[in-house]
């Protein structure tokens, strides 16, 4: 049987018939259910998006007693990073049936708030993204009410956490400096009570102790590209590095306008390389040498998660994904090399 697009009459069975399963296979796709084979759960979800179908969210919240709602904290959206999450998580759950309330925490609306309006409306699970230190320690206290799932590269006791490896990615960006025969690097990092900007900073200490290259006292920016302008304003035209690893790409933007306008040019005095692979991070000048973090990925393996934690399914307590160095022209051998 065949459905256009757009149809309203597409129904589960239709589904079901152009996937080649059962309906029952459809619904547990659709319910995030474990034990369904990539393959298989590929090709409905596929058959879901040809029919354009549209399961019945309250006939499905009246026979297993649920929202089909997930709840989404987040720290900011306004970064790169976090609102790319976002939406990657809003796709995947969009894709197994499942709709998503986000609040952002900000100086009026606190974790406290977030988590408690989201109980209030009644999700059934709960993800934190780029927490702070504070928000996880919040959302410790509802860990046992409904699955609940950080998006942190380190491991939490008592929760879900999924995330792109921010040690790997940081080991990437240094061994890539390292082997062009850096020993003077500099670390531009993140906000320090984020939990991936201290991933990155214990990384880059720890790996340049164990390369035996000594480690610089860091620099703390803010995310923005005006904090990294500022700090390579502050060089005064003399940096006493060779090369920075930025924490994210919008301050290494920030650091190249500076230096060229001091007179240091990228990457012949001073390499830069940063950290996301931002959409226009090929287009700057020079063409930015970065660590690509698969957010699509993330989005995806947050949802099966939290979907499997509420079938009861055998969810890993860390998923980690592997990032990928991007290399381009902001990164050369030192003069002096």
């Amino acid at each position: 049987m065949s459905t256009a697009p757009g149809s309203p009459q597409a129904n589960i069975r239709q589904v079901a018939a152009r996937a080649g399963v059962s309906h029952m296979t459809v619904s547990r796709v659709l319910n995030g259910h474990p034990s369904i084979a990539p393959a298989t759960r590929e090709r409905v979800l596929e058959a879901i998006r040809e029919l354009d179908y549209r399961p019945n969210s309250a006939a499905r919240a009246l026979a297993t007693r649920r929202s089909n709602r997930l709840g989404v904290i987040v720290e900011s959206v306004v970064e790169f990073g976090p609102g790319s999450t976002v939406r990657a998580i809003e796709d995947a759950a969009h894709e197994r049936g499942y709709t998503v309330s986000t609040i952002t925490v900000d100086r009026t609306v606190t974790a406290d708030d977030a988590i408690a309006t989201l109980r209030a409306i009644g999700v059934d699970a709960l993800c934190l993204i780029t927490p702070r230190s504070e928000s996880l320690e919040l959302l410790r206290a509802t860990a046992d009410a409904v699955p609940t799932l950080v998006v942190a590269s380190e491991p939490e006791a008592g929760l879900y956490t999924v995330a792109v490896d921010q040690r790997l990615g940081t080991r990437l960006a240094l061994e890539h400096l390292v082997e062009l025969g850096h020993r003077s690097i500099l670390h531009l990092a993140g906000p320090l009570d984020w939990l991936d900007a201290r991933a990155r900073d214990r990384e880059y200490a720890e790996h340049l102790e164990r390369s035996g290259i000594p480690i610089r006292p860091v620099v703390v920016g803010d995310w923005t590209s005006d904090s990294g302008y500022a700090f390579g304003r502050s060089l005064g035209g003399r940096p006493d590095f060779t090369a920075v690893f930025a924490a994210n790409d919008q301050m290494a933007l920030g650091l190249v306008h500076a230096l060229h306008e001091s007179g240091i040019r990228v990457p012949d005095d001073v390499s830069v390389i940063g950290f996301d692979d931002l959409p226009d991070a090929r287009h700057f000048l020079p063409p930015l040498t970065t660590v690509r973090q698969d957010f699509r990925a993330l989005g995806s393996l947050a949802v099966d998660a939290l979907l499997a934690g509420l079938e009861g399914g055998d969810v890993p307590s860390r998923s980690l994904i592997e990032p990928e160095l991007v290399v381009r022209a902001s990164t050369a051998p030192p003069r002096s090399a």
